[in-house]
């Protein structure tokens, strides 16, 4: 089995203990990956001024079999994406100053877009199947999925739906396998590409779990719902800020709560009464202040 290195760190870190020709041969690599993943051995020493022996050396030196292994290692870094590889930035330094007006920007495209995925028919079914759920269980992993998921939790909390919320990739799997019909998964990933989570929605599925799922459009796991909710992820060359991903996925998951309080519009009425009842009895505040903090 090949052992798994990051060879773009392993080149940095080894480059100034190479040879001096070897170290011609890192510099033509990390000045542009995608190039030298492709180029042949001969095209990579004519561009770094080297023979073709100080390339296969190079290879060897950082933990390569050959310069087969090299460029197979090197087509795979560069398949991340080369905004994560470039030396400049997308924003000049003398525009730092204004990098409000970057990622609100960024977070108003986002929103904009991925309103016009919002079908009211879909919201209304998911809404549905969360009212009806016995019990709800929100899955998440990563960043922004993770902190959503429990974000669901506190909405619902406020309706007075039972809800869980698990994050762990082995506890989704135990709970997925204790659930039965008239249980809901509500399953948020930006990508809908994560194996862990897939596999615990499938898991649920075959006990006949409905699936609503906050994803991309396309994704394995939307292929698995029941009712998708989709989303749309516009992520920039600017690789500092945060993604703006997770600001369409909130929205979605606002207007699903939306939608449930309004299909339990007296119940929800009385629960949100009594949440602002006994916060304001125990922090004062005006009538205007949100339920929370």
């Amino acid at each position: 089995m090949t052992q798994l290195f990051d060879i773009v760190s392993r080149i940095a870190e080894r480059s100034s203990q190479l040879r001096l020709a070897e170290q011609k041969v890192a510099q033509a690599i990390l000045s542009d990956l995608p190039f030298a993943a492709s180029a042949s051995i001969q095209t990579l020493a004519r561009q770094a001024g080297v023979s073709e022996a100080s390339v296969t050396r190079f290879a060897k030196a950082i933990g390569c079999r050959d310069v087969r292994e090299l460029k197979m290692r090197l087509a795979q870094a560069a398949a991340i994406g080369q905004r994560f590889l470039r030396t400049e930035n997308s924003v000049a330094e003398n525009q730092f100053p204004q990098i409000v007006d970057i990622v609100y920007a960024d977070i108003h495209k986002s929103l904009e877009v991925n309103r016009s995925l919002l079908s009211q028919d879909n919201l209304l079914q998911a809404a549905r199947a969360l009212l009806q759920a016995r019990m709800i269980y929100a899955f998440g992993m990563g960043g922004g999925s993770t902190m959503l998921s429990d974000e669901a939790r506190y909405r619902l909390v406020r309706l007075g739906r039972p809800v869980a919320t698990y994050h762990d990739a082995m506890l989704q799997k135990m709970v997925a396998a204790t659930l039965d019909k008239d249980d809901v998964i509500l399953a948020l990933s930006t990508t809908g590409n994560v194996p862990e989570l897939n596999a615990s929605c499938a898991i649920a599925k075959e006990y006949g779990v409905r699936l609503v799922a906050i994803t991309a459009l396309g994704s394995p796991l939307a292929a698995m719902a029941d009712v998708l909710l989709p989303l749309k992820s516009l992520e920039t060359d600017f690789i500092f800020k945060p993604s703006s991903s997770r600001y369409a996925m909130m929205m979605a998951l606002d207007v699903l709560m939306t939608e449930l309080a309004l299909l339990q519009k007296d119940h929800s009425q009385e629960l949100l009464r009594r949440l602002k009842f006994t916060l304001d009895t125990h922090r004062g505040g005006g009538n205007r202040e949100p339920l929370g903090d």
